[in-house]
């Protein structure tokens, strides 16, 4: 293990105290499994592996959204990384490594590539990343990124071809995110404000997250045109603060902001998003220390590392890498109604993104050829690939 892993726990920053941990806390909690991406697994205070205190829906688990089965989208992707739909139905995803933007016809089929984004550098987590549309695509032909480069990370503004045959880089819309091998967080969606909301790691430097001068460890929120809203809690892109590696954001349809966060050895973290808030990281993981805001559910590492998650039919539906499956967490605007729900546990393998596709399904994309990250397993024949999997309503 190198200095900077030994370095993930500590902190010096004083925070927000947190509720203690009891049956008032109302944090769901899963697993007692205790391991994450790298090192040995540290005990957690005694009191962090409660049950899950938040009662069920009336009816119990049948109250919440089931899934139908999956059917195959597309095959063949080179480690896809972020999916957006335009307004014909078809899809764009993004692959890590080769930089290369591809297009997914709207009932499925082969991937066709648009372009190279230009700059993009790949790492063992770097690359290109999440990717978003414009909602205003039809007129302006613009999809937004997450990209990481040589010296920076940065979120660019693209222009496809109207053949979607090749891409153009149009503007440069927020620079100065430190970049490193690992922890870049990379989501990029557009909430329901109409700004563009951009999850970032701490870069591997804990301290980072907890630095109100870096771009790293937070949330970032920023208008289209890369200015700084003014309903923002300063006079910077940040957010929200204390975070280590958010790779997931959604909102539901009361407009609440949700996150999913790569938590270092003892919990993953699923938050509520609120403005100017500090949510712990390094002082505190999960509900393990007393910093920072408290999740709505923590999930062990071992069972999550999650990644994308979105929003349909009363859940979050959360992809996991570590933990090889698709979570489903059924919410009520800011708390958790249920213990989360294991779907598809192995049968796909790691799970990098998940959309709600515009005829309300999902759309889930998988991770088995990117190797290079940690949690990696054998490819399957014909990965990547994404699928299709209807909600039914609860």
């Amino acid at each position: 293990m190198n200095d900077v892993s030994r370095r993930q726990g500590a902190g010096s920053h004083g925070r927000l105290r947190r509720t203690a941990l009891g049956l008032s806390s109302g944090v769901l909690s899963l697993g007692l499994v205790l391991s994450g991406c790298s090192g040995s697994p540290e005990e957690p205070r005694s009191r962090a592996s409660l049950p899950a205190t938040a009662s069920a829906p009336p009816g119990g688990r049948d109250a919440v959204a089931t899934l139908g089965e999956p059917t195959e989208v597309t095959t063949g992707l080179d480690a896809p990384w972020g999916l957006t739909f335009l307004p014909d139905g078809s899809a764009l995803v993004s692959e890590r490594i080769t930089g290369k933007i591809r297009r997914i016809p709207a009932d499925g089929g082969r991937a066709r590539t648009v372009g190279v984004v230009p700059d993009v550098r790949a790492t063992s987590e770097g690359g290109l990343l999440g990717i978003v549309a414009s909602p205003d695509f039809a007129d302006d032909r613009t999809v937004y990124a997450s990209v990481s480069g040589a010296r920076e990370n940065r979120i660019v503004a693209l222009t496809i071809a109207e053949d979607f045959r090749s891409l153009t880089l149009n503007r440069v819309l927020l620079d100065g995110i430190r970049t490193a091998d690992r922890h870049h967080g990379g989501r990029i969606v557009v909430g329901p404000d109409g700004h563009l909301w951009i999850g970032t790691g701490d870069a591997f430097e804990p301290e980072n997250a907890a630095d109100d001068e870096s771009l790293n460890g937070k949330i970032l929120r920023i208008a289209t045109d890369g200015s700084v809203p003014r309903d923002n809690p300063g006079d910077s892109p940040i957010y929200s603060s204390g975070h280590r590696n958010v790779q997931g954001i959604a909102f539901g349809p009361d407009r609440t902001a949700y996150a999913s966060e790569l938590g270092h050895r003892t919990w993953d973290e699923v938050n509520v998003l609120r403005a100017g808030a500090d949510y712990g990281w390094p002082e505190s993981e999960g509900t393990r220390g007393s910093a920072g805001e408290e999740p709505i559910a923590v999930i062990h590492p071992d069972d999550a590392s999650p990644s994308g998650v979105a929003y349909a039919e009363g859940s979050l539906w959360i992809g996991a890498l570590g933990g090889q499956r698709l979570w489903q967490l059924p919410v009520d605007a800011t708390v958790a109604t249920a213990e989360p729900i294991t779907h598809h546990r192995g049968d796909y393998g790691r799970i990098r993104t998940v959309e709600v596709a515009p005829d309300g399904a999902l759309w889930i994309v998988t991770s088995n050829t990117d190797l290079a990250t940690w949690g990696g397993t054998d490819p399957r024949p014909g990965d990547d690939r994404i699928l299709r999997i209807e909600v039914d309503q609860p």
